[in-house]
């Protein structure tokens, strides 16, 4: 029997989410404290793990073949982050591997790769109707006599009929079903975890102050540029950055080890996760970030607005 379609799908696991949780009034369980980025004005109320981080309908078709991948990471977490707080990241393993594909999964499955994903099929299907029109003009007339019996004879109306062609293939068909963008984020999982099999891993703590975490967590960095650029193509990065807890962010590097970073870093980092975010960041209650985020958000805000 098929598995049900899972709408409402988390793209911050819960596991890492309560990292940033305490206990809240009595009787609501663990919660963490949700910014809006994009209406940083709005005042933020605590939520449970389970009610942040999470998109409806990600991936809409057959979702219980990715969410089966994704569990296969997930369910090795829990151990793995326990080592992370108790300061032996390095003393199993699997310990390693299992961060080091936390840290790929958060980079993957995310609003980032759904966005990217989308236009290069928007590119892609522009790009195939000028290709056609180009190099197969006689074909095209002939198929449009056959389907419609007019003669097409100007660039524009064959234009016109090549992207009804592209409309009605089996491709587009998959595209709008959601079937194409499941076997596309799988395979580029499987992808990215196979390169970052050859890195290492950091783990690194601030001197002060706290990390928070964004709804697009796992985040390309290059560390050549002043601030970090950042959202580039895995191939092109330093490095992949995900925080794990207020304490803690595992890097991907070329050595496994534990570090320390300076505040004006962890400052850097959490501006990256709040300008690469989708829509919300994530913080402990009293981790005092909520001022810190206001100010970023604004600024993104009226950057945005400038462009």
């Amino acid at each position: 029997m098929k598995a049900a379609q899972i709408s409402r799908q988390h793209l911050v696991s819960q596991v890492l989410l309560k990292q940033f949780t305490m206990p809240g009034p009595k009787g609501s369980g663990w919660q963490l404290l949700p910014f809006d980025v994009c209406n940083p004005e709005r005042r933020s109320k605590l939520k449970s793990p389970r009610a942040c981080g999470w998109a409806e309908d990600f991936v809409a078709f057959d979702s219980a073949s990715a969410e089966e991948l994704w569990g296969s990471v997930e369910t090795r977490a829990p151990a793995a982050l326990a080592a992370v707080q108790a300061g032996t990241p390095f003393a199993d393993p699997s310990h390693v591997e299992a961060l080091r594909d936390l840290v790929v999964l958060h980079y993957v499955r995310s609003h980032r790769y759904r966005g990217v994903y989308t236009n290069a099929f928007e590119t892609a299907s522009v790009n195939l109707r000028s290709e056609l029109v180009r190099q197969f003009p006689e074909p095209l007339r002939r198929e449009a006599l056959r389907q419609t019996g007019l003669h097409l004879a100007d660039p524009g109306s064959l234009r016109v009929f090549a992207e009804r062609l592209i409309k009605q293939s089996e491709v587009t068909h998959d595209f709008g079903s959601g079937k194409l963008f499941r076997t596309s984020i799988e395979n580029m999982f499987d992808k990215v975890r196979a390169m970052a099999a050859k890195w290492n891993l950091e783990v690194l703590t601030p001197e002060s102050g706290q990390f928070l975490v964004g709804d697009n967590p796992g985040v390309s960095v290059r560390t050549d540029t002043t601030p970090f650029s950042y959202n580039m193509a895995f191939g092109d990065a330093h490095s992949i950055i995900l925080p794990v807890s207020p304490r803690h962010l595992l890097a991907l590097g070329p050595k496994n080890m534990l570090g320390n970073i300076p505040r004006p870093l962890v400052n850097e980092i959490n501006a990256i996760q709040i300008l690469a975010a989708d829509h919300y960041v994530y913080m402990h209650p009293r981790s005092g970030l909520e001022t810190f985020a206001k100010a970023k958000a604004r600024k993104r805000e009226t950057d945005r607005v400038n462009r």
